[in-house]
């Protein structure tokens, strides 16, 4: 009997020690994972959106204005005499403001995307496996459509800053301060709409076909883990079909946020689709700025993609030590 009293406590405490101790290591390992999924895509969409900064501002300017299509020969143009009469950080300009915004957005859409992932694969029992293409195109949409809905604001300020003389406005908050003075708060959501509509296929398609194309190579080279170089095309291939499919959208989009500095007035998608259409054509208006986009686009989406996975296989080596890859 007394044997038995002395041993009942001792078993019990083995029996209890591993179920207590197990929930908070599973929760510090979540906690781990989403904050390695935020550093990773703040630090890609910063590097990818700095990387083609010049381009960007020159295809916002096209976008907001009646001028032709945008040529890659006349973007060039457009950014040597930018160069020539405002200086070489001119074509940074709005960058500020465009880091801002995109540090946020990279980093809630690439965790938001980890996070859907998982809810899916849990959800069609897919654990630990690569999704379908269904819910891996519904994961992308999902995680764009959530960062473009808490840094939509951002957005409007940076493509205000693009196409405005810096004299206009000295500033992020100047920008804020004024558009709420002259305009509304109102303001700051307009062109919302259009940008959910093509954060949609845009995201979607983006990092469907990215995780795609992964999927297929290690199916195909006998090879876990593509190249940084590989990772480079998937991404570029990736930000293609993305921006291509979504692309109407974004000129309305820019056309509804710049209207209030540029002299127009749209109060629908529709109406400033009519308008663009009857004032320079289908193609060359709603297409406008396509083709330097293509160069463009591909890079930046490249690079954010590739960034982001080096980051998390980076930062998991150092947390857990070698051999744990993406």
């Amino acid at each position: 009997m007394g044997n038995g009293v002395r041993e009942g406590p001792v078993e019990f405490q083995r029996d209890v020690e591993p179920v207590t101790a197990r929930i908070p290591a599973e929760d510090n390992q979540e906690k781990k994972k989403v904050l390695n999924s935020l550093m990773s895509g703040a630090l890609a969409g910063a590097v990818a959106k700095t990387a083609v900064a010049p381009l960007d501002r020159t295809k916002i300017m096209f976008q907001g204005s009646s001028r032709a299509d945008l040529s890659p020969q006349e973007a060039y143009r457009l950014i040597y005499h930018t160069y020539l009469n405002e200086g070489f950080w001119s074509l940074w300009r709005g960058n500020s403001a465009t880091m801002v915004r995109v540090i946020p957005y990279a980093a809630i859409q690439f965790c938001a995307h980890e996070e859907y992932k998982q809810i899916l694969g849990n959800y069609y029992g897919f654990q630990g496996k690569a999704l379908t293409p269904f819910p891996r195109f519904i994961a992308g949409s999902l995680a764009g459509t959530t960062a473009a809905m808490v840094t939509y604001p951002l957005d409007m300020v940076r493509a205000r800053m693009a196409v405005t003389p810096k004299e206009m406005y000295s500033s992020i908050v100047h920008v804020f301060i004024r558009i709420s003075r002259e305009e509304g708060l109102k303001t700051l959501y307009r062109g919302f709409t259009p940008t959910i509509l093509g954060v949609i296929p845009y995201a979607g398609l983006s990092f469907f076909t990215y995780e795609t194309l992964k999927k297929v190579h290690a199916e195909h080279s006998g090879r876990a883990q593509p190249s940084p170089p590989e990772r480079l095309l998937f991404g570029a291939c990736a930000g293609l079909i993305g921006q291509s499919a979504s692309y109407p959208l974004d000129v309305v989009r820019r056309r509804m946020q710049t209207a209030g500095v540029l002299g127009h007035t749209y109060s629908s998608i529709l109406l400033t689709m009519q308008d663009i259409v009857r004032e320079e054509g289908l193609v060359r208006g709603l297409y406008k700025g396509l083709s330097m986009n293509w160069v463009k686009g591909p890079i930046a989406v490249g690079i954010s993609f590739t960034t982001f996975d080096l980051t998390q296989i980076l930062l998991r080596k150092l947390q857990h030590g070698p051999g744990l890859d993406r």
